[in-house]
């Protein structure tokens, strides 16, 4: 154990120092910017009504936070959030805009969703309880992780992009076709006012005020947009705490689907390694097999629970790295004070009622904000790659088919056999798919530039 470590664990006096209740209020409000607009989108997307969007909000709150709880003190133990995977949101998110395009229901969809995550989760938990992780990281070198990284960052970027200027996630409204559905430019002026703003406060302002841009930016966002559009968006009133399994349709067997899934789930490993590899330095401990043994079991068992309660699937943040560098502050007890209250606020149904008023368009501009620091991540993976002109297609082939995978039309993959058209037509897993082959069987670094 290295000297940080034994510095961390905390004693219950501990508990009553009101400078750690305060460090655990930023790590709240990190913890809520994240994941607030995840259920909501997803929800949309699947057109629940705005009753089971609401319960969906609380268990998201509620189960974050205890996944977080778990982590830092049972699992990698670092303060790390443990939050709905970035990989998986979009994934799930492209999956609802191609499924009416393939000729595949709603519900068939969450159904067949629900049982692919439960096996991706269950394989997770098996790689963790047998102690692979600790090899399987190896195959995630830097030039991996640097095209994850990029990769992941355009999907989440494009995402954001369209709930900022008003288009809505998934399949169109009710009672729309996909080619009505337009820009809606006030929305739009507002976005980008909201994420000018919150870069000026991140870049203008001293590290004290900039650390909490993107509250400023959400609390004066939601104000301008309930002052000009008279609307706050509520979801609608919170019912009683409980947790509804399989919210998005009953357990379906679409086998593209459900093989996507599983695929999505392997590789949404990068994230633990990316995380862990990520906090190494910071840490002061090179992370070890115990490590990720106790990590990916304890993310295992939390994406079965997201495949029957309707979750998003769970993956340490590697965007937590970038938080903790801007805070200084390393501690655990911090992390596990803000993962608590996050809990309550799940648990508490008038605070969760609350929290649901907030507007997707201006919950995107700030998420869109917060997820271009993954071009800083993926920069520093590629900085630890020797490229030269005949090595420079390891990382050049998945970046640029991933890139073009994402922006081609769904309708472009109908002639392609179901069981791969899920796959195929998602450039983020192509990419990641394409990245690890090519580093793994080719060894470019022994292949020098002709003269």
């Amino acid at each position: 154990m290295s000297p940080l470590f034994k510095s961390d664990l905390f004693r219950l006096k501990d508990l009553f120092k009101a400078s750690n209740w305060i460090l655990g209020l930023q790590w709240l409000v990190f913890l809520f910017t994240n994941i607030v607009v995840i259920p909501i989108s997803v929800g949309a997307a699947f057109g629940l009504e705005q009753g089971k969007i609401a319960s969906l909000l609380q268990s998201s709150f509620v189960v974050t936070g205890l996944a977080c709880m778990m982590q830092a003190l049972f699992g990698h133990r670092r303060a790390i959030m443990e939050g709905q995977s970035g990989l998986w949101w979009g994934v799930i998110l492209s999956l609802c805009s191609t499924a009416s395009a393939q000729g595949v229901s709603l519900e068939t969809l969450g159904g067949s969703l629900g049982v692919g995550i439960v096996i991706s989760g269950t394989l997770t938990l098996l790689i963790g309880l047998s102690g692979l992780g600790y090899h399987l990281a190896r195959l995630f070198n830097p030039a991996v992780m640097g095209v994850f990284m990029f990769l992941l960052g355009c999907q989440l970027a494009g995402i954001f992009l369209k709930g900022m200027l008003g288009i809505p996630f998934g399949h169109a409204p009710a009672g729309e076709a996909s080619e009505s559905v337009q820009i809606d430019v006030a929305v739009s002026l507002l976005s980008l006012v909201v994420v000018i703003g919150v870069i000026l406060i991140n870049i203008k302002t001293p590290p004290r005020i900039g650390r909490y841009a993107l509250l400023i930016g959400m609390i004066a966002g939601w104000a301008l947009f309930v002052q000009i559009f008279q609307s706050d968006e509520a979801v609608g009133p919170f019912p009683p705490f409980r947790m509804q399994p399989f919210p998005f349709g009953a357990p379906a067997w679409d086998a593209g689907i459900i093989v996507t899934a599983v695929l999505a789930g392997l590789l949404n490993l990068a994230n633990t390694f990316g995380a862990l590899k990520g906090t190494e330095e910071m840490y002061r401990s090179e992370t070890g097999p115990a490590a990720y043994r106790a990590s990916l079991s304890i993310t295992g068992a939390f994406v079965v629970l997201s495949g029957l309660l309707g979750l998003v699937p769970y993956a340490p943040y590697v965007s937590s790295i970038g938080f903790l560098h801007q805070v200084g502050v390393l501690r655990r007890l911090p992390f596990i004070l803000g993962s608590f209250m996050f809990i309550v606020m799940g648990i508490v149904p008038w605070l969760g009622q609350w929290l649901t008023r907030l507007p997707l368009s201006v919950g995107s501009a700030v998420l869109f904000v917060a997820y271009l620091q993954l071009l800083l991540s993926s920069w520093n993976f590629f900085r630890q790659v020797e490229w030269n002109t005949a090595n420079i297609y390891r990382s050049a082939i998945p970046l640029f088919v991933g890139i073009v995978i994402m922006t081609m039309p769904a309708s472009y993959f109908e002639p392609l056999p179901a069981l791969v058209r899920p796959l195929v037509s998602n450039g983020l897993l192509m990419g990641i798919l394409l990245a690890l082959l090519l580093e793994n069987l080719c060894r470019w670094d022994r292949i020098a530039p002709k003269a």
